[in-house]
């Protein structure tokens, strides 16, 4: 990143603006990147679910085309998939695969890791 110089002096009304605004960024970052890594932690859940239903695939001796025909869904879609270029699937597409192995996708809900929002006046 690519420091900024200034020729002249900032007056106070643009220093307070800035340090107001280097103020809200240091109370909002923690509150950030706690979200990010709980984000990050869905995304390695999700990506070990996939891993699984590629393993129970292999498990059963099952070739794509054979999980295509199962799931009616289109063979590029399910490699997509497995290889973890597709990554957003719906739940749909996840529950229709998991029965062409023989398994049954099963959802929970947790608590969250941040703490509770403090409503805002």
């Amino acid at each position: 990143m690519k420091r900024i110089t200034r020729n002249r002096k900032l007056t106070a009304e643009e220093a307070a603006k800035y340090k107001k605004i280097r103020e809200q960024v240091a109370n909002e970052l923690p509150e950030l990147i706690e979200r990010h890594y709980e984000r990050m932690t869905a995304q390695e859940q999700l990506q070990d679910l996939l891993i699984a239903l590629k393993t129970a695939r292999e498990a059963k001796g099952l070739s794509l085309a054979d999980v295509t025909e199962r799931t009616g869904m289109d063979r590029s879609a399910m490699s997509k998939l497995e290889t973890g270029q597709r990554p957003n699937p719906t739940m749909e597409t996840l529950a229709r695969y998991a029965e062409a192995v023989g398994k049954r996708l099963v959802i929970s809900l947790a608590d969250s890791l941040q703490a509770e929002p403090t409503p805002k006046a």
